[in-house]
């Protein structure tokens, strides 16, 4: 049950912030500091930002709702949040730079693969 509420929360985030940036990649801007200053670079926005999150939380959303698809959902999810994690605070320790957008993102990845470790550490993640 845990598992299924983690998953649908992480559905519940990333498609609405993937569709969003997909529509609208100009805001990563102003939120992120990236910016476009081609059209292959927005593309690569739209791809990264838009496409790729709304693929992770179709995924996740998927998981919730198909028992068989928990547990490699959630071990794509710690590897994905592991890299993100590691990179983010090491990257922001080495430029000592942390705005609010790299510390939520920080605080959110770290969280996620925490959760992540412990739920795929318990003896039937599926039941939880």
């Amino acid at each position: 049950m845990i598992s299924r509420f983690f998953l649908g929360f992480q559905a519940l985030l990333f498609i609405p912030y993937g569709l969003y940036c997909l529509v609208n990649p100009g805001m990563l801007a102003d939120a992120a500091g990236v910016a476009a200053n081609s059209t292959t670079g927005q593309i690569e926005l739209q791809a990264m930002y838009g496409g790729l999150q709304t693929a992770v939380g179709v995924l996740c959303a998927l998981a919730v709702f198909n028992a068989a698809y928990q547990r490699p959902t959630m071990l794509v999810l710690a590897f994905l949040f592991a890299g993100l994690a590691v990179t983010r605070v090491s990257l922001g320790l080495v430029h000592a730079d942390f705005s609010q957008y790299t510390l939520f993102a920080m605080i959110f990845e770290s969280g996620s693969l925490l959760m992540l470790v412990w739920l795929l550490g318990r003896p039937d993640p599926q039941a939880a």
